[in-house]
């Protein structure tokens, strides 16, 4: 059987402002930065 290793909720608060491509910032808005972070 294979593990997936997702964040917490708690985890994923404490990083996401860190991250590119936020609403608001200058650039392209991501279509979802924590599916992304759990797939690295």
């Amino acid at each position: 059987m294979k593990r997936r290793y997702a964040l917490r909720d708690d985890q994923w608060q404490r990083i996401e402002h860190l991250l590119p491509g936020r609403p608001g910032t200058v650039g392209v808005t991501a279509k979802d930065n924590r599916l992304f972070v759990e797939a690295v």
